[in-house]
């Protein structure tokens, strides 16, 4: 049964969703570098320049790898909760939610070099 809406329960799914996210920065070593990147392409972008639409690109992408990295993160926790000794099917599981990672984190570099290379080259110019 769903109960109506509760401006606190509302307000307590935000906490529960900055403390998944304080997590996610004290427990996963990826997430410091996801970090790093987040805050150079923040920078470059401001010093560089690009567009509204760049930005667009720019923040969808590093939205992607955020999110990307929190679902494996929740989903390799839940495998070590359900499975803790070591099940080849579970490792597969891991292995395919760390290659989703991967693959947005590729996209995202794509983007980055795409955005920025332009403006990097006629920099050295």
């Amino acid at each position: 049964m769903t109960r109506g809406f509760s401006l606190g329960a509302r307000l307590a799914s935000f906490g529960n969703a900055f403390r998944g996210l304080a997590l996610l920065l004290a427990t996963q070593h990826n997430a410091w570098i996801h970090a790093a990147a987040t805050v150079v392409v923040c920078a470059l972008g401001g010093l560089l320049g690009v567009s509204s639409e760049e930005w667009l690109a720019l923040v969808l992408a590093i939205s992607a790898v955020w999110s990307a990295e929190a679902m494996n993160t929740a989903f390799e926790a839940l495998c070590d909760r359900v499975s803790p000794e070591h099940h080849p099917l579970v490792q597969r599981a891991k292995d395919v939610a760390a290659g989703a990672v991967l693959i947005c984190a590729v996209g995202a570099a794509t983007i980055g070099l795409i955005v920025f290379g332009p403006r990097i080259v006629d920099l050295v110019r």
